[in-house]
């Protein structure tokens, strides 16, 4: 007998904050995201079916996440980070033989990611 799969109620992809309200400044400025939950040990930013969680406490340095964010126009996007107080470490460009635009970015708190647009 098999058992049956746990059910998942929803993932949430956490980064580090050393100033939660900046964070979620920058969070917000940049795609838009409100708080359904806010305190500075943990906030969380929901999109959809996903969500941003934000762990206070951190150091600021820098945090290579692996999240990767996709948007309608990724130059747009990177100009906005820079607008809001992150870096664009790598600007967009377009990946050879792949279907996607891509840059690497880090948020005020030193959380890397990376931004990418489908081109298809």
């Amino acid at each position: 007998m098999s058992t049956p799969p746990i059910k998942i109620q929803v993932i949430k992809y956490m980064l580090m904050a050393k100033d939660m309200q900046r964070a979620v400044n920058f969070y917000n400025h940049v795609f838009g995201l409100t708080p359904s939950f806010q305190s500075d040990h943990w906030t969380e930013l929901p999109h959809n079916q996903n969500i941003i969680a934000l762990h206070g406490g951190w150091d600021g340095s820098d945090n290579p996440t692996g999240l990767s964010i996709q948007t309608a126009d990724v130059h747009a996007t990177a100009d906005r980070i820079e607008h809001a107080g992150g870096l664009i470490t790598n600007p967009p460009h377009q990946r050879p033989n792949e279907p996607i635009i891509l840059g690497h970015a880090r948020d005020t708190e030193g959380n890397e990611f990376s931004i990418t647009q489908w081109v298809g």
